[in-house]
């Protein structure tokens, strides 16, 4: 009987979606694969800046299989725009890898390219079948932040050798000292705080509770300063794209009963009154001057010029190879662009996460991740004007994307698990929505 009801749910299912709901499915143990893949999930999400790469890539496989069997043990359900357009840009990469210069490297990109895929399909499947565990993965991922925020500012306190190593002498900025908490790494820590702080925004907004509005404020509070104190350009502009868009997202939702013209003005002059904050403080606060002066010195900052170098390298092999790419994943990147790169320049990527896309699958590995950009910019801002608190949750995982869309034009800081898997949470958020699958 049970297998019978899962044949009839799955009439009308895409065939690659057939698979699912092999095993007859029980209540209880449905119920249990829940709220394993929760604990798992609140485990990873939770320890994300703490985890060796070792304990990362064990959990990252455990959320793959734990996915599958819970597939195997129901019916399945269609598949949405947004997990069409990852099936494309899934199928071009497996294309890229198979003609590939370099072949084995491209499949360990691909491999590392299904197992993050692992995690953000469970995540569909967690929220779909229960949309409070989005309040608990939440929390969990702020706790990370607020541990990786305040191991971050105890460093302002350390010596400055020992924060020297990301002090450029050779940069308009020579001599800022730069925190970078338990990921080692400045940009990366930026890259990893950023997408929290529109999460912990609205979970300040829309979580209940004294206790709990506390904690959203406090990481709020110190993850924003931290981004400020590791000095990372694309973690700035990351920042001011991520707030900007959730306050105008915010006042779009706020103002849409209110008369037309009220609905127009408000916006407006919220975002310049925004605008011109960001002017007084580029120009009179020494720090973040020093900061957007190297940013528009061009090859003038050693920094803008190692990127230039790169990128100019990087788009040759695109123009070389503009079809397929050279497949995904930094070692096959690793194996291609010393053919290309120039004196002591030197890279592990492309720092452009789109140049990095068209560099391994390319252009339409490119066309595939704009139509899915476009698919979750639709499905996020059709929730505004639902009731109740998922239209939050979108407009959290919508700020959270365009933060990192900022910082990945000029940095591939995304490609690190501890922020791509962040990435992979909003998208599921937008997934798990009403009206998407």
């Amino acid at each position: 009987m049970a297998s019978a009801d899962a044949t009839q749910a799955a009439s009308g299912v895409p065939l690659l979606a057939r698979w699912q709901g092999l095993m007859a499915p029980d209540p209880a143990v449905l119920k249990r694969l829940e709220q394993l893949a929760g604990l798992l999930l609140l485990l990873l999400f939770s320890g994300l800046p703490l985890f060796t790469r070792t304990g990362l890539a064990l959990l990252i496989a455990a959320c793959g299989t734990l996915w599958l069997l819970w597939c195997l043990c129901s019916p399945p359900r269609r598949i949405g725009a947004i997990s069409l357009w990852l099936m494309l840009f899934l199928a071009i990469a497996a294309l890229a890898t198979g003609f590939s210069p370099v072949p084995i490297a491209a499949s360990k990109g691909l491999i590392k390219l299904l197992s993050y895929l692992g995690v953000y399909a469970l995540l569909c499947k967690l929220l779909l079948s229960n949309e409070r565990w989005w309040n608990r993965l939440v929390a969990g991922l702020l706790s990370g932040g607020l541990i990786s925020s305040v191991l971050a500012l105890r460093q302002l306190y350390a010596s400055s050798e020992e924060l020297a190593g990301w002090a450029d002498p050779n940069s308009i900025s020579a001599g800022t000292i730069r925190i970078y908490g338990p990921l080692g790494n400045p940009n990366l820590l930026a890259g990893y705080l950023l997408p929290l702080i529109p999460f912990a925004a609205i979970a300040l907004v829309r979580w209940r509770g004294v206790g709990a509005r506390l904690f959203a404020a406090t990481t709020l509070a110190l993850a924003g300063t931290a981004t400020l104190f590791t000095y990372s350009r694309g973690g700035w502009l990351g920042m001011v794209a991520a707030v900007a868009v959730m306050l105008l997202l915010l006042l779009l939702r706020w103002t849409r009963h209110w008369p037309l013209v009220w609905r127009r003005l408000v916006p407006l002059a919220v975002l310049l009154i925004g605008a011109a904050c960001l002017v007084v403080a580029a120009t009179q606060i020494d720090p973040i001057r020093t900061r957007i002066t190297s940013l528009l010195a061009g090859r003038g900052d050693s920094s803008n010029n190692f990127r230039i170098n790169v990128w100019m390298a990087a788009i040759q092999m695109v123009q070389d190879r503009p079809w397929l790419g050279i497949g995904p994943g930094n070692a096959a990147f690793n194996s291609i662009y010393p053919l290309y790169q120039q004196p002591k320049f030197n890279a592990l990527s492309a720092y452009s996460v789109p140049l990095e896309i068209l560099v391994e699958t390319g252009v339409p590995g490119l066309l595939a991740c704009l139509g899915l950009f476009a698919s979750s910019l639709r499905q996020g801002l059709q929730q505004l004007n639902a009731d109740g608190p998922s239209a939050l949750a979108a407009i959290a995982s919508l700020a959270a994307i365009a933060g990192l869309l900022m910082q990945g034009s000029t940095d591939t800081i995304f490609f690190r698990p501890e922020v791509q898997l962040i990435g992979w949470l909003a998208l599921a958020t937008l997934v798990s929505r009403p009206g998407e699958s």
